[in-house]
């Protein structure tokens, strides 16, 4: 799962739109944070968002697979590849990112 830095350095530009996101390395790839919130996670130089019922239809209508830590096995986790599209357009990203964060900020009041 490694990521290269400047793969890691231009999705965190991205996602300014955001707000300030800090990477944390993690197991070769890098969990990313904003406002404390885990949303995100860069593994192999492919962004996955956080999701749940609420937006997991928006990556499955795009075609987007679930991240697998361990491709051998069908271990999936609730994140999922954010399109090339989305990444490439703050606009888009914005939608995409500020629907992660909501996932996660659910997550963490429960």
């Amino acid at each position: 799962m490694p990521v290269s830095d400047e793969y890691l350095t231009y999705v965190i530009d991205q996602l300014e739109c955001v707000g300030p996101v800090q990477a944390r390395q993690m197991f070769g790839g890098a969990g990313l944070y904003c406002d404390g919130l885990f949303f995100a996670i860069v593994a192999d130089d492919v962004l996955y968002f956080k999701v749940d019922d609420s937006n997991r239809p928006d990556y499955e209508s795009a075609g987007m697979e679930p991240f697998r830590p361990f491709p051998d096995k069908s271990n999936v986790m609730q994140y999922y590849e954010v399109p090339i599209e989305a990444l490439e357009n703050r606009d888009t990203l914005y939608n995409w990112a500020r629907k992660a964060l909501d996932v996660a900020e659910r997550k963490a009041d429960k």
